[in-house]
C-alpha cells in the first residue's frame, strides 16, 4: 500500500498499470486529498494519473533494486527450465514420441499417426491393418503424443480380458506411461465411489463394462479425452430377418462414443463379408454418415477417411524390403496320431449331428447354432487347445441351461421347448466359443 507522501520522482510503482511497473516523473499535490502523477512505463512512454486517496492505497512501491536476482536455488531452477524445455519439445521435434519411446519404429507406424490420426480434430478412426502391423505400438504413439502436447490428461483403454495386462505392459515399458487396470477391488474399494473419476489413465475389459451396467452408469459419468478399443470387431450388430440385432458390446460401443472427444477403434477383422454389417459397426464412428440399412448399389459411403486397411504385402522397412515373407497358400497333407484321428473324427461327427438337428429349427435359431458348430471346426483345426476349452465352455453352459431348465419345470408345471436337449444360443454363447483360451493359437 503506498502513501502520498510516498509518491515521489524516480519511485518505481506497481499497479498504476495493468501490466509492469512504472517510474514517477513528477506530482502535483491538490491538498491532502488528491495527488497528479507523470509517469515512464517499460517501453519509455509517458502518462499522466490524478490519484486520490482511495485509489492511491491500490498501489504498490517497488523496492530500489534491480527485478531479478540470481539468488535462487540453481538446482529448482534447472528442473524448471528442463520440464519447460520438454514441454516445448514438439515444436521442434515433429516426431518426439518416437524418439522419447523404446522401440524401433516402421514406416506405417509413423504415417498412421503422424499423417493420418494426429491432424483429425476430434478423431474418429478404424486402425484395421493386418495381424503383426503394431496396431498397439500405434495407439501408444498417438497416445504418448497427444500427452506431450497438452492434448490429452484422461485416456481409456478397453481390451478383451487376456490382453488387459498385455497392454499395461506395453505402455510402461515402451512408452514410460503407467496405467491402471480396472478390478473389481478398485471399483469397490473406490473413496468418491466411482473408479473411473480417479483413474485418468484406465485399462479396463470388455465384457466387464458391456455386462455389468452399474459399472456403465459410473461410466457413462465421465468425459475421456481418448478411447481405444482393441478387438474392436467383438463390438458388432447385424442385419437379420429385416432387423436389427444389437449385442451389449455394441451397446457399450455406442456409449463410449458419446463420452469421449476421440475414439480409436483396432480391429484385424473389421468387415466379416457383409456390407450392411460393416456400416453397422462403421455407425460407431459416425452415426450420421451411416444412418440406416444399407442397400447395394444404391447406399454407398466413401470410408476412407475414418478407416485404414493395410495387408502384410503393403508393409515395409526403411530399407524398402518387405516387412513380412511372401504368403504362398498352399495345402499340406500330414498324417494324423491316433488321438488326433479320433478327436477329429468325434468332433466332426458331433458337428454333421448338430448341423442336421439345426435344420428342423426355424430359420432364425438355425443360423445362430450353425455359426457355432462352424466356430468349433475352427477351433479343431487351429489347436487341440482351443478345441478344448470351446468344448469345456460349451459343456458347462449346456448343463447350466438344463438344470435351469428343470428347476423352472420343478416350479411351473408349464411345457419348456429344448430343442431335443438343447438349448438355444445366446450371444453369450457365441462370446464364449469366440474367446475360448487356446484361440489366440489360430492363424490369421
Amino acid at each position: 500500500m503506498a502513501l502520498l507522501e510516498e509518491l515521489t520522482p524516480g519511485v518505481l510503482v506497481k499497479g498504476l498499470l495493468p501490466a509492469g511497473s512504472v517510474t514517477i516523473i513528477s506530482t502535483k499535490r491538490h491538498g491532502s486529498i488528491g495527488i497528479e502523477l507523470v509517469y515512464q512505463d517499460a517501453g519509455g512512454n509517458l502518462g499522466s494519473e490524478l490519484l486520490y486517496s482511495d485509489s492511491v492505497a491500490n498501489l504498490e512501491i517497488v523496492p530500489a533494486g534491480l527485478p531479478w536476482s540470481f539468488d535462487a536455488d540453481g538446482a529448482s531452477f534447472r528442473l524448471t527450465s528442463e520440464a519447460y524445455r520438454i514441454r516445448l519439445a514438439y515444436l521442434f521435434d515433429p516426431l518426439i514420441a518416437v524418439h522419447t519411446s523404446l522401440f524401433e519404429p516402421l514406416p506405417h507406424q509413423i504415417t498412421a499417426v503422424y499423417e493420418t490420426m494426429l491432424g483429425k480434430q476430434p478423431l474418429r478412426y478404424l486402425l484395421a491393418d493386418d495381424p503383426g502391423a503394431g496396431k498397439t505400438i500405434m495407439a501408444g504413439l498417438l497416445i504418448k503424443e497427444l500427452m506431450i502436447r497438452g492434448d490429452l490428461r484422461r485416456c481409456l483403454i478397453v481390451a478383451p480380458g487376456n490382453l488387459v495386462e498385455q497392454w499395461q505392459d506395453e505402455l510402461e515399458q515402451r512408452f514410460h506411461i503407467v496405467f491402471d487396470i480396472l478390478t473389481n477391488d478398485r471399483l469397490e474399494a473406490s473413496a468418491s465411489g466411482n473408479a473411473f473419476a480417479e483413474t485418468p489413465l484406465c485399462i479396463a475389459r470388455l465384457d466387464k463394462l458391456s455386462r455389468n451396467e452399474s459399472v456403465q452408469d459410473k461410466l457413462r459419468q465421465n468425459e475421456w479425452d481418448l478411447i481405444v478399443v482393441d478387438e474392436a470387431h467383438k463390438m458388432s450388430a447385424t442385419f437379420y430377418g429385416g432387423e436389427t440385432r444389437y449385442t451389449r458390446r455394441y451397446q457399450l460401443g455406442e456409449l463410449l462414443g458419446k463420452i469421449t472427444r476421440h475414439l480409436v477403434l483396432l480391429t484385424a477383422t473389421p468387415h466379416n463379408g457383409k456390407e450392411q454389417d460393416f456400416q453397422l459397426f462403421l455407425r460407431l464412428l459416425d452415426a450420421d454418415r451411416f444412418e440406416g440399412k444399407f442397400r447395394d448399389g444404391v447406399h454407398k459411403v466413401d470410408v476412407s477417411d475414418l478407416v485404414r486397411h493395410l495387408v502384410k504385402e503393403q508393409l515395409y522397412t526403411f530399407e524398402g524390403t518387405p516387412l513380412f515373407p511372401e504368403r504362398l497358400a498352399y495345402t499340406v497333407n500330414y498324417q494324423l496320431s491316433g488321438l488326433e484321428e479320433t478327436l477329429y473324427q468325434e468332433v466332426t461327427d458331433y458337428v454333421r449331428q448338430e448341423f442336421n438337428r439345426a435344420d428342423a429349427l426355424d430359420t432364425g435359431r438355425k443360423g445362430t447354432v450353425g455359426f457355432a458348430l462352424t466356430t468349433l471346426q475352427r477351433r479343431l483345426a487351429s489347436s487341440p487347445e482351443a478345441i478344448f476349452h470351446s468344448l469345456k465352455r460349451r459343456k458347462e453352459r449346456l448343463e447350466r441351461r438344463l438344470s435351469e431348465t428343470q428347476q423352472a419345470r420343478e416350479d411351473a408345471d408349464t411345457g419348456v421347448d429344448l430343442f431335443s436337449g438343447l438349448p438355444s444360443l445366446s450371444d453369450d454363447d457365441l462370446d464364449d466359443l469366440d474367446d475360448a483360451p487356446g484361440a489366440e493359437f489360430e492363424e490369421t
